[in-house]
């Protein structure tokens, strides 16, 4: 057998987006069999994109979907470019292989913001090759045909041929080394409320979570967890549990101990009964006031500068005008609707593995270290997840699972229980943050700053990186702080470290949702201090015909803010710049018997082009509602070294009678597309307490927003 590819077989690489991101395309269109030569049935003219003769074309998603919508939106990019008709189009979660399809982080909104220009060109591409195989095939120019619907169309003699009966034929042309793109009045797929892929299947139960993974000899376990962070496992009892029928293993692994029984809800049941001594360490003592009062020795120190202007020592001296604040977030916990969980299957020769994963690159490299095999060797299948928030960033879960099924050499399927999930987080950092602003005598914000006090997470104590930047500044930290849209003649932003024994890790929109917390409360301050509405106030600090403007102008508009009197509720503003997208809001409150109620969010978008108007507007509406279970209800708290709250009935979210009228408004746009998955949190917190406010008189410097407060 001679399985040697000719040039026209596979390309490796054909282009470069300006981003620096590599788009493989390969031709594996012939076998070769015996020196004779087998035509292809399948045109697979790039790692995205398989047409099959009967016309059907599968889009090949390199992303993971945790309800943000890539499924349908990625492979919309591609069947605009290539003008697919979109009933024909299947799409298929691809399987960790960073190789093929580069990285396949799903995180900080960049899914459709790094993607696009690369799946534009390489469905482009495959529409030129399209057009190339048909005009040869009618012997007329190739710039005289054009597509549609699947379809190469030559209008002159009134022809057509379906992409499916192209297969062969396409995949012995030439690929295009420059290939035209769209103007976006061009659009035809692109701007559409096109139905969701995944919706379907998750209607059916077709839809595989990793949950819902059954292999034959699997076996199932769970991990408990020392409950004082930096604990270590000193003993356990086994004879504990040995009148639970079922319970196959108990052993120690690096993050814990895991419990192998014949179900899941027996090793859950020997997890809670199993007698456990563990060596609690220096952090039992450690408790939420000693992390807060840390906080606040920090801020009393100069911190490492993030953005200077001006001269603010000068400008604040010289006002008699000046107003001081101090604004505090809380840790926050993910809280998934589907607990940490996976399924692997550990085999002398390879690996596989079923994960939720934000990170499957990653999962799949830290798998290989565990069993030793070469990466190519670990095949990691990515479910849907069940909610992902940046928690399945981090892939301790799927370590569990390897090396439990290592050691017990068959298939395991790997959950934690609700308790463990919430006890054992990767949480959004607790913050300080420390504000003075100056108004001068004809009431112009003169003067501004921020010290932001928090722990790092990309420098913080567990993940024990160097750390390369001068005065110890994480900019990540900072961001929406460091990087304000409002034009102020003097500002000073600088970061304070202050880590804890506490693991952090990224949380749906991160640090913006705390800067802007910080920054838009104080500005309403400043507003009141100017003696100006708060929008006028913030509208004479943005540029004219900027974008900032346009978010903000229309939410006004839209929400009819300075007609607005409606007897018991009150209106807040906000606006937020995060991800490369645009944000404002106002907020509808009323506060009766110190409860208050959320009516209506009225919230203004761009994010450039659109991909699909409904998606977006649902992924702004959910993290809007994330973000006021925050600013409402939920906190993390530490007594003893350990987490206090342990599920859904102390760490409380916004349930659906709780959840305002949400009206969302996007900005027509061409610029290139931008993230809308985080976005649309930053906002939601400062816009209500704003309110709360306008109602109250009493200024919200701290969340959740409780009734102590008012």
């Amino acid at each position: 057998m001679n399985n040697i590819m000719d040039r026209r077989d596979f390309i490796r690489v054909v282009s470069t987006t300006g981003s620096g991101l590599v788009l493989g395309l390969y031709l594996p269109f012939t076998n070769k069999l015996n020196g004779k030569t087998k035509a292809a049935t399948i045109f697979e003219p790039n790692v995205w994109i398989k047409v099959h003769p009967d016309n059907s074309v599968l889009i090949m998603v390199g992303k993971s979907e945790m309800g943000q919508g890539v499924l349908t939106s990625l492979p919309m990019i591609i069947a605009e470019e290539m003008d697919l008709d979109w009933s024909t189009v299947k799409v298929q979660q691809a399987p960790a292989d960073k190789d093929k399809y580069g990285s396949q982080m799903t995180g900080g909104s960049r899914s459709i913001a790094s993607s696009w220009e690369k799946l534009r060109k390489a469905g482009a591409t495959a529409r030129g090759m399209m057009i190339s195989a048909a005009a040869k095939e009618w012997g007329v120019p190739a710039s005289d045909c054009m597509t549609k619907a699947s379809h190469v169309i030559h209008n002159m003699s009134n022809r057509k041929m379906s992409y499916g009966s192209l297969t062969e034929k396409a995949s012995q042309v030439p690929i295009p080394r420059k290939v035209s793109l769209k103007n976006p009045n061009q659009f035809s797929i692109i701007g559409k409320n096109i139905k969701r892929k995944d919706t379907q299947p998750k209607l059916n139960g077709k839809a595989q979570f990793s949950m819902d993974v059954q292999l034959e000899g699997m076996v199932y376990a769970t991990v408990v967890r020392s409950p004082v962070f930096g604990g270590k496992l000193k003993r356990f009892d086994e004879t504990s549990v040995s009148d639970i029928q079922g319970v196959i293993k108990i052993f120690e692994i690096e993050n814990g101990l895991a419990i192998v029984a014949r179900s899941i809800w027996v090793a859950i049941k020997a997890g809670k009964k199993l007698k456990i001594t563990w060596d609690k360490g220096e952090n039992d003592a450690l408790d939420s006031n000693k992390i807060k009062k840390l906080l606040v020795e920090k801020s009393k120190k100069q911190g490492a500068i993030a953005h200077k202007k001006g001269n603010v020592k000068k400008a604040i001296k010289s006002s008699d005008n000046q107003v001081e604040a101090v604004y505090e977030s809380p840790f926050q916990a993910h809280a998934t609707m589907e607990p940490m969980n996976c399924t692997a299957d550990v085999q002398k020769n390879k690996c596989r593995i079923w994960a939720a994963t934000q990170a499957p690159n990653r999962a799949q490299k830290k798998a290989a270290k565990i069993t030793g095999l070469p990466v190519e060797k670990v095949e990691l299948n990515v479910t849907y997840l069940g909610g992902g928030f940046g928690r399945r960033s981090m892939n301790d879960f799927v370590d569990d699972a390897v090396e439990i099924s290592k050691v017990m050499k068959k298939p395991v399927k790997m959950v934690w229980t609700r308790e463990e999930d919430m006890q054992h987080d990767y949480y959004r950092p607790t913050s300080l943050h420390v504000m003075k602003g100056a108004i001068d005598n004809k009431n112009h914000l003169t003067a501004w700053t921020h010290r932001v006090v928090a722990p790092s997470i990309l420098f913080s104590q567990l993940v024990k990186m160097p750390f390369p930047f001068k005065e110890k500044l994480d900019i990540v930290s900072v961001e929406g702080a460091k990087n304000i849209r409002y034009d102020i003649p003097n500002i000073l932003v600088d970061y304070k470290m202050a880590n804890t024994p506490v693991p952090v890790g990224w949380w749906r929109s991160v640090y913006d949702s705390q800067n802007a917390f910080a920054n838009e409360c104080f500005m309403d301050e400043l507003a009141e201090a100017a003696g100006k509405d708060p929008v006028e106030f913030r509208l004479e600090l943005l540029p004219k015909s900027s974008r900032e403007r346009n978010v903000l102008n229309l939410v006004a508009k839209k929400a009819n803010w300075k007609a607005f009197n409606s007897g018991s509720y009150y209106q807040g503003v906000s606006f937020h710049k995060s991800f490369g997208t645009y944000v404002a809001q106002v907020a509808r409150v009323s506060v009766k018997d110190n409860i208050i109620k959320v009516s209506e969010i009225h919230c203004a978008v761009d994010c450039g082009i659109v991909i699909n108007p409904s998606i977006v507007e649902a992924q702004i509406s959910g993290a809007i509602i994330y973000g006021l279970s925050a600013a409402l209800k939920s906190k993390i708290t530490l007594s003893n070294g350990r987490i206090d709250q342990s599920n859904f009935d102390d760490f409380d979210v916004l349930r659906m009678d709780e959840t305002p009228k949400i009206h969302v408004y996007l900005i027509e746009s061409d610029a290139a597309p931008t993230g809308v998955g985080e976005p649309g949190l930053p906002p939601a917190a400062p816009a209500v307490a704003n309110a709360v406010y306008a109602a109250t008189g009493k200024r919200i410097r701290s969340l959740p927003i409780k009734s102590k407060d008012l």
